[in-house]
C-alpha cells in the first residue's frame, strides 16, 4: 500500500515537472523571437542612422515627387473639363420600347369560362387559411367547325396567411407555347 501510495506521489511530481518544463521551454521561445525581433529592429535603425545616403536616391525621390505632383495636377484639370462638358450637354431621356399588346378578341364571339380547382391547402406548410390573391386568365381561341369558341382559362392565385407563400394550380397544357388557337378535339 504505501508503495503504490510513493509510486502516485512520484508520478505526480514527474507530472509536475514535464509541465514546468514545458512552460520554461515555452517562455525561452518567446524569449528567443523577442530577442530576435528587437535585434532586427536595432539593425534597421542603424542602417537608417548610419547607413549610405546617395545621390542616386534622393535624385529618385526627388523625380517620384515630381512625377506624383504632375499626376495630381492633370488629374485635377481633367476632373474640371469633365464638369464643364457635363454642364454644357443636354440631359436625354431614355428610349423605352413599348411592348406589343395583343388586340382583345371580339365580343360576338361565344366564351366559355373554365376555372381550374384551387388548392384547399397550402403546398408549404400544409395550412388552411388561404386568401384570395387574384387570377390568370389564359384565353385561347378554339376553331370549331365553321364557327369560333374564346375559352378563358382561369387559374386562382391564393396566399396562405399563415406562411404567405403564393400558391397557384398549373397551367393547362398547349400545343403550342403561348399560342392562342387550337383546334377542337373531334
Amino acid at each position: 500500500m504505501a508503495l503504490l501510495a510513493e509510486r502516485e506521489a512520484l508520478q505526480a511530481e514527474r507530472d509536475v515537472a514535464v509541465a514546468d518544463a514545458a512552460n520554461a521551454r515555452a517562455e525561452l521561445s518567446d524569449n528567443a523571437a523577442l530577442i530576435a525581433h528587437l535585434e532586427l529592429r536595432i539593425e534597421k535603425l542603424k542602417r537608417e542612422l548610419y547607413g549610405q545616403r546617395s545621390e542616386r536616391t534622393a535624385r529618385l525621390i526627388e523625380q517620384l515627387e515630381l512625377e506624383l505632383e504632375e499626376l495630381a495636377t492633370t488629374a485635377s484639370e481633367d476632373e474640371l473639363a469633365a464638369r464643364a462638358a457635363a454642364a454644357k450637354t443636354q440631359s436625354v431621356r431614355a428610349f423605352t420600347r413599348k411592348r406589343p399588346v395583343r388586340k382583345p378578341w371580339p365580343d360576338d364571339i361565344e366564351r366559355e369560362r373554365i376555372v381550374i380547382e384551387a388548392p384547399k391547402s397550402c403546398a408549404c406548410c400544409g395550412g388552411s387559411r388561404l386568401a384570395k390573391l387574384g387570377e390568370d386568365v389564359t384565353e385561347t381561341l378554339e376553331e370549331i367547325p365553321r364557327r369560333f369558341k374564346l375559352i378563358e382559362t382561369v387559374r386562382e392565385k391564393f396566399t396562405c396567411r399563415d406562411c404567405e407563400k403564393i400558391s397557384q394550380p398549373p397551367a393547362p397544357f398547349h400545343a403550342t407555347p403561348r399560342g392562342t388557337v387550337r383546334r377542337a378535339a373531334k
